[in-house]
């Protein structure tokens, strides 16, 4: 049972993380080759998912800015790994969505594989939130990711997005359902995220996690 002093610690970071977001993020670039990827010199923590998943809109909504990430009913239309910097503390990284595109299969395919080179081999990449649908749960797409990511042993945490659509029945399902497979991932940031983009619900929850990587980054060796 949390106490008064633990809801102002909670609260006081929620607003750190708030201010956090309050400063400037600017769209870096976009990059289509392993081989273009801007120097990893600073944190980065990277957005993954299905298509259509409601990945940029989530981007949007938790940085504050509406157009910041891209939004299309169709999907598929994120067709590079797109980074933005924050204000030279940590970058977001939008990584194409994976699973079903309005794209030729051989260039799913080049999406794909540039997603799973990046998540294994990019070396400041504090973490992965890996989004879920809300509606759906889980399909294979998102294990093979989060097979990657295991045998890489790269963090990453699930986000559960559009958690206003479904009926409490069906989604206290998914989130269950969910939370038991993060349990048995090892790579797995134990605490499942459950977002609503339209409602703002979890979204202080996610930036005070970024916010709580970008200090990891920042604080003095011991």
């Amino acid at each position: 049972m949390s106490t008064p002093v633990d809801e102002a610690a909670d609260a006081a970071h929620e607003e750190a993380a708030r201010r956090l977001f309050s400063a400037p993020i600017d769209f870096m670039l976009g990059v289509t080759r392993i081989a273009d990827l801007p120097d990893p010199n600073v944190p980065e923590v990277a957005f993954a998912g299905r298509s259509n998943v409601g990945k940029s809109s989530l981007i949007n909504a938790v940085t504050g800015r509406r157009q910041l990430a891209r939004t299309s009913g169709t999907p598929g239309r994120t067709r590079e790994i797109n980074f933005f910097n924050l204000s030279d503390r940590i970058r977001i990284v939008d990584l194409p969505g994976y699973g079903y595109a309005s794209a030729p299969k051989r260039t799913v395919r080049t999406w794909t594989n540039l997603i799973h080179d990046y998540l294994r081999g990019r070396v400041n990449l504090s973490r992965v939130f890996l989004l879920i649908d809300a509606r759906h749960g889980l399909k294979p797409a998102d294990t093979a990711i989060m097979d990657t990511l295991d045998a890489a042993a790269v963090s990453w945490q699930g986000v559960l997005t559009k958690a206003d659509k479904p009926k409490p029945e069906s989604f206290g399902k998914v989130f269950a359902e969910t939370a038991a497979e993060l349990a048995r991932r090892p790579a797995a940031h134990p605490v499942l995220i459950a977002t609503s983009s339209v409602s703002g619900a979890g979204l202080d929850a996610l930036r005070a996690e970024i916010l709580d990587l970008a200090l990891a980054e920042v604080s003095p060796q011991t």
